[in-house]
């Protein structure tokens, strides 16, 4: 809050301390019996200059003013100068000569645009809190190894090699079939003996009936 307060009071502040803008010098001619130009707007602070170009002599007398000017006769060449300080309206003539008459009005000084201060820049370090840790870092807590399961066997001794049978010994066992030997029943022997001997004696009798 105290520094929203500081920030806002040093904006106004260029304000408020703003130089005024550089005065200006304007410049009134007197020639062919007349103010030229007639009418004119400056500042406080501003300066007007009136010369007289005529052959005639002329002067600058205000009628109205919040503030009464006079000046010396001029002579052609000759200039008057007048800054003025407070504003309103001035309104003047040539005393001698009545018809010339012009007014200048002056309005309150004008202040220069100040350059817009940038706020000042606040740094707060913030509060520092350990933040809890991550998903991922709490995955990565080293655990405890478990054991393996799987346990060295010792090397077995030449005896015991050769006491175990050896896997493809008892495969080709088991797939060894044993042989069987088939002997012919003597009933049917004599019973193909005798169906030979019978087609020779028909063989025989059928070659007698030819002959």
């Amino acid at each position: 809050m105290k520094l929203l307060l500081v920030a806002a009071l040093t904006f106004f502040g260029a304000f408020a301390l703003a130089p005024p803008a550089q005065a200006a010098t304007q410049a009134v001619m007197m020639e062919d019996y007349a103010y030229s130009p007639s009418t004119l707007t400056v500042h406080i602070g501003d300066t007007v200059t009136w010369t007289n170009h005529d052959q005639a002599p002329h002067d600058v007398t205000t009628t109205s003013a919040p503030v009464a000017i006079k000046s010396p006769m001029l002579s052609t060449g000759q200039s008057f100068s007048y800054t003025f300080k407070t504003a309103g309206t001035y309104s003047y003539y040539c005393s001698i000569h009545p018809d010339m008459k012009a007014q200048v009005t002056v309005l309150p000084a004008a202040t220069s645009a100040p350059a817009v201060p940038s706020a000042p820049k606040v740094t707060t370090q913030p509060k520092q809190t350990t933040a809890p840790r991550s998903s991922s870092a709490q995955q990565q807590v080293p655990v405890a190894q478990q054991p393996t399961s799987s346990m060295s066997m010792p090397a077995a001794t030449p005896t015991e090699q050769q006491a175990a049978p050896s896997t493809g010994g008892e495969v080709v066992q088991a797939s060894a079939t044993p042989t069987t030997t088939t002997t012919l029943d003597p009933k049917l022997i004599v019973a193909g003996v005798a169906a030979a001997i019978a087609v020779l004696c028909l063989l025989l009798l059928g070659s007698r009936r030819e002959n």
